[in-house]
């Protein structure tokens, strides 16, 4: 990008991912200073201020953070508009935005799997269970949990997943085997809470053809299903967990399933990505090769 301005807006996000005028400068290959200067010029012309500056350090403002977001968006677009004009290589390379709910981390071995076969497309991963902005943060491709309205992603479903009742064969050697539902109410609950809303994700049975939601004790309360999984291997309690994630364990006899007749709890799983980024290689193929292993997986 040639344009003063797109310089400019590189050498603001530079500065932002990395902290550092000065370590944005050496990755620019221009000084510190000019940096600087580059960011006043844009904080003038912007008529806000982007960072906050110390003698040691800097840091975004909120309007900062906002303009960081819109400059994403930006190269993102750019860099999309270039290969679909065909002035880039049609083979699948370059920089990938991708979003994963948090029990993405256990979804590792596929995405090493994918870095080994596609080894020129540089991945930029993101993991949390916050409801993103798929356009607007410019992200390329998004795992999303539950159902999805947007008319500006084109999606790929997957076969869905449900959640499973767990604890460790020490955890119920200790503090017993549930008989039935009410019995949950002595134990050690592990909970999870929605980043979003701020509520606690509730566990769901059938009896005798109804739902049921108890009201349940919280030993302890995660926002991200890793946190609760390694609360459950360490002995620490009962979960509710997607089945994608313990599925193993249960398998090698690490975890003990709980009501699994009764538990009713199922989502769906897809993938989105940006109408914009249809046609891009890079995209094509992450999704094609996410959605064979996990469909497999899931399965």
């Amino acid at each position: 990008m040639s344009s003063p301005h797109f310089a400019a807006l590189e050498a603001f996000v530079q500065a932002a991912e990395t902290g550092s005028f000065k370590e944005a400068g050496r990755r620019l290959g221009i000084s510190s200073s000019a940096i600087g200067r580059t960011i006043a010029r844009l904080e003038a012309g912007l008529e806000v201020r982007l960072f906050y500056r110390s003698t040691r350090a800097i840091a975004l403002t909120a309007e900062g953070e906002k303009f960081l977001v819109r400059c994403h968006r930006i190269f993102a677009e750019y860099e999309a508009a270039r290969e679909e004009m065909g002035e880039v290589t049609t083979a699948p390379v370059g920089r990938l935005r991708v979003g994963f709910p948090s029990m993405g981390t256990e979804m590792m071995h596929h995405i090493i799997a994918f870095q080994s076969e596609y080894p020129e497309i540089e991945l930029d991963l993101d993991f949390s269970d916050r409801l993103v902005n798929v356009v607007e943060e410019g992200f390329d491709v998004v795992m999303r949990i539950g159902t999805v309205e947007d008319s500006r992603l084109r999606m790929r479903r997957l076969k869905g997943f449900r959640h499973q009742l767990v604890a460790t064969p020490a955890y119920i050697a200790r503090y017993g085997h549930p008989q039935q539902v009410s019995d949950l109410t002595a134990h050690r609950c592990l909970r999870y809470r929605y980043p979003t809303t701020g509520r606690l994700s509730p566990w769901t049975f059938l009896h005798n053809g109804q739902s049921l939601r108890p009201e349940l004790p919280q030993s302890a309360v995660a926002n991200n299903v890793s946190t609760l999984l390694s609360m459950v291997m360490g002995d620490q309690g009962i979960a509710l967990l997607p089945d994608l994630i313990v599925s193993e364990n249960l398998k090698a006899g690490k975890l003990t399933a709980i009501f699994d007749a009764c538990v009713y709890d199922e989502r769906a799983v897809s993938l989105l990505w940006p109408s914009s980024r249809q046609y891009l290689p890079k995209v094509r193929v992450f999704v094609q090769f996410m959605a064979s292993r996990l469909e497999r997986e899931l399965a």
